[in-house]
């Protein structure tokens, strides 16, 4: 590594350290201390009762089918959500860079939605496909149960308002990388007679590989904690869709057990790591081989 590289590297540490500090600062003592509390049997209701109790906050949790199931019903939305955010992202990328006539307009309107608090967004949704709160979709489509009451119908909203909410965050992400894709690769291909989805599949997704990669990990690590979308559309008491970032503020703030609720967010995180890792493992891993060859 020469004096330069050197250098270069010592300064970015540097200017990086104070938000490193910072980030360390905040995040730090209440991973920590989160940590602690589940290995104790800390109930609010039984304060005399605290005590060591090791890994078995985590046994319960994890022998627990609730944890399961919230777990496997936070996979369905996350996976669901993320491929169809993928695909309109990329669409409205597209639209976005390819847009001769009013591109400042279509790129503010399409970001709208981001800019929508998402608890706003969420009553908006609920209100609009509630029939008990007189929305008008269940008149409009004449159904007889209200939509979030049935699992599959509350599944259904609930990503619809997750892949209108983040979309366009997705677009915004995807958009970045379609701008280092040089115009110049795209008419020799035409040229040589390849067409507008050989073009795209062999040359933009390629040299979008990057973006694309930053886009998912930001949105599935996002979608993963999903809460505040299922916590409004089901009113906080129905159980159909309940996330595990639902069961552990439930388990924290409605039962007060801070023992298996630090558990199951302790439990979530390691999640939240384990999906970062596979990320950069494998779809990274692909990246810098594909650097290497070229």
């Amino acid at each position: 590594m020469s004096e330069r590289t050197r250098a270069e590297r010592k300064l970015g540490w540097m200017l990086c350290a104070p938000a490193v500090v910072v980030m360390l600062a905040v995040t730090a003592y209440p991973i920590l201390y989160a940590i602690w509390l589940s290995l104790h049997r800390s109930d609010l209701r039984f304060p005399d009762r605290t005590a060591w109790v090791g890994l078995d906050n985590y046994i319960t949790v994890l022998s627990s089918n609730l944890w399961w199931k919230d777990l496997g019903h936070t996979m369905i939305l996350t996976v669901l959500s993320v491929i169809i955010e993928l695909v309109l992202g990329m669409l409205l990328a597209l639209a976005m860079h390819r847009a001769i006539m009013g591109r400042g307009l279509i790129r503010t309107s399409a970001l709208v939605p981001y800019g929508i608090v998402t608890v706003v967004a969420a009553f908006a949704w609920r209100l609009a496909f509630s029939k008990a709160d007189g929305g008008f979709v269940p008149a409009v489509l004449n159904l007889q149960d209200d939509p979030l009451i049935t699992t599959w119908s509350t599944y259904l909203t609930a990503i619809l308002a997750e892949v209108w909410k983040t979309t366009p965050f997705m677009a915004l992400l995807l958009l970045s990388g379609l701008a280092l894709v040089p115009d110049d690769l795209h008419e020799a291909a035409k040229v040589d007679g390849a067409s507008t989805w050989q073009r795209f599949w062999k040359i933009t997704i390629p040299l979008m590989k990057p973006a694309i990669l930053v886009a998912l990990l930001f949105r599935t690590l996002d979608a993963f904690r999903i809460f505040d979308t299922v916590q409004v559309l089901s009113n906080g008491s129905n159980r159909a869709i309940e996330t595990v970032s639902q069961l552990s503020y439930n388990t924290l703030l409605i039962r007060l057990n801070l023992g298996l609720g630090s558990a199951v967010s302790v439990l979530v995180f390691v999640c939240v790591l384990l999906i970062a890792f596979l990320y950069v493992k494998f779809l990274g891993a692909n990246l810098a081989q594909q650097r290497g060859e070229n």
